[in-house]
């Protein structure tokens, strides 16, 4: 009898053993296909084809079964909560009867892959590419907010040694517990400098790698603007050594090596002082420099000049004056000479400047008998200015300014900015220089894009030229610090700034996924109705 009680107890045990087994299994199971409801689960090929007719950005993960994709599931809701309106994420489980004619039809056979899993991104309706970039969040998430764009830094291997820094929290904690001493540099995505001065950086973090720590952040997002003000970083890229978590020297040298960074680390000092510039005008220049008492009799001892108004501190004019000087040794000194040179600093005599209203430096203006003649944009080497001087031919016509040109970018100005913008839904507003190159070569592609959406009434895309009387006001007040600078308006308000690719697929595909996003909208409120 006591046998038989003990047999019986045994069994309930294992009957209880296997059931809880059985409900963890489950639960499992349960957590595993568990899926967040931002992300599509497509089955039906129909709905593959409308899902790429409707949205532009799409990734795509294709799994073997339900749950061989579940490492990447959980990752990818939390991306898909970040790059909601911008991107789309889709899951096709090829292990079920539907899936798998989709799979096969789209020719897709997550079965090869090691994971049993394999991600496709899909841009404008067709197939863009496969996604090899690492499987982070980070990595994913700037992907799909530029599918087009460059890996970031911390992707490439030869950057290991660096310390990829995301937020001024994982900043903060650095400074405060890293006992070594640590150069950072502060830099943008976008930013030439930076991204040639990126293997030198971390060439140089692998060959001090254990003494010191080389650090990198990406400070471009508004977030940082505070950061950005602490530690005085007002271009890219911008290197600041600490020790012992206190701030010591900017470190200035963007033509560095490796060798140099390494050098300089083992004796760290501030840079130095630059030697004050001796005026052009102290120098000895064969230049006539002129002054506003001097001008006019000037001009009238010599009855044909060419005067150069210029400031010192303009790079444009710097590069001219070797030229001006060397023209000038030969048609100031040559006793046949058909004409002079001149220059006057319009910073110092500025009732010169403001007589002839010199907006821009350096302006080259020609004068004969003491009246202005032409004003000459093109002159700017040695062998152009003794030309033009020998044969004096009015110039040809100004290149028309992208306002001039006829295009359906809306031009705004400080006058009507706000309320140009209060009557669109989606305006992405470019602020600009006429003279900055990255400008110039974005403005085709902005055209292009602005003409695609012309018929859309709710959708602009405007230009602000920063340079242009109170316009450089409004460009502070909205954030601008550097050209171009790309920002987003819903009828009138900031959104977000523009970081994505600057062609004409970047721009439109951005404009698309905020379209795509509000239809979005009118269909799930005509269902709810």
């Amino acid at each position: 009898m006591a046998s038989w009680i003990r047999y019986r107890r045994k069994m309930r045990e294992a009957t209880m053993f296997a059931l809880v087994l059985l409900m963890l299994v489950l639960s499992s199971s349960l957590a595993a296909v568990k899926v967040s409801p931002l992300i599509e689960k497509v089955s039906d090929h129909k709905d593959f084809k409308k899902l790429l007719r409707t949205r532009t950005n799409v990734l795509v993960l294709y799994t073997k079964t339900a749950t061989s994709g579940d490492s990447y599931l959980k990752l990818l809701s939390d991306v898909a909560q970040t790059v909601k309106g911008q991107g789309t994420i889709a899951w096709v489980n090829c292990g079920d009867s539907e899936g798998r004619k989709l799979c096969k039809k789209v020719k897709v056979d997550p079965s090869s892959r090691r994971e049993g899993a394999e991600l496709l991104h899909y841009k404008d309706g067709t197939f863009h590419t496969q996604y090899n970039r690492p499987a982070t969040f980070k990595s994913m998430v700037a992907f799909l907010k530029d599918p087009s764009g460059p890996p970031l830094w911390e992707e490439n291997p030869e950057a290991k040694d660096v310390v990829h820094v995301e937020t001024e929290k994982d900043f903060r904690k650095l400074l405060k517990k890293e006992e070594r001493p640590v150069l950072i540099m502060f830099y943008a995505p976008w930013c030439g400098v930076c991204k040639r001065m990126q293997p030198v950086f971390q060439q140089a973090a692998t060959e001090t790698k254990g003494k010191y720590v080389l650090a990198g952040m990406n400070v471009h997002p508004a977030e940082f603007d505070a950061l950005k003000q602490e530690y005085n970083v007002k271009g890219y890229p911008t290197f600041c050594y600490f020790e012992k978590g206190k701030f010591m020297h900017h470190y200035e040298n963007y033509g560095a090596t490796p060798k140099d960074i390494a050098d300089w680390l083992k004796n760290p000092q501030p840079p130095q002082p630059k030697t004050p510039e001796v005026p052009w005008s102290e120098t000895d220049s064969p230049v006539f420099h002129l002054t506003d008492e001097s001008f006019d009799s000037f001009l009238e001892e010599h009855p044909a000049a060419l005067v150069m108004f210029y400031a010192p501190w303009c790079g444009h004019c710097k590069k001219m004056k070797p030229e001006y000087d060397e023209a000038a040794e030969v048609l100031n000194k040559a006793t046949d000479s058909p004409g002079v040179l001149a220059a006057v600093d319009a910073t110092v005599h500025k009732a010169a400047g403001d007589r002839f209203k010199i907006s821009g430096f350096p302006t080259v203006k020609y004068f004969e008998k003491g009246e202005e003649k032409y004003t000459l944009p093109h002159l700017r080497s040695k062998d152009k200015i003794i030309e033009f001087m020998h044969n004096p031919q009015a110039p040809p016509p100004p290149e028309q300014s992208w306002e001039d040109r006829p295009s359906s970018v809306s031009h705004l100005g400080s006058e009507d900015f706000r309320e140009a913008l209060k009557k669109k839904k989606h305006a992405l507003v470019m602020f600009y220089a006429p003279w900055c190159p990255h400008c110039k070569n974005a403005v085709p592609h902005f055209t292009t894009a602005a003409e695609l959406f012309k018929e859309d009434r709710k959708i602009v895309y405007a230009a602000v030229d920063c340079t242009k009387g109170l316009n450089h006001d409004l460009c502070k007040q909205e954030g601008v610090e550097g050209y171009p600078t790309f920002n987003h308006y819903n009828y009138g308000k900031f959104v977000e700034k523009y970081n994505g690719d600057r062609g004409e697929a970047g721009f439109i595909g951005f404009m698309r996924n905020l379209r795509g996003r509000d239809q979005e909208k009118v269909v799930k409120r005509k269902e709810e109705l």
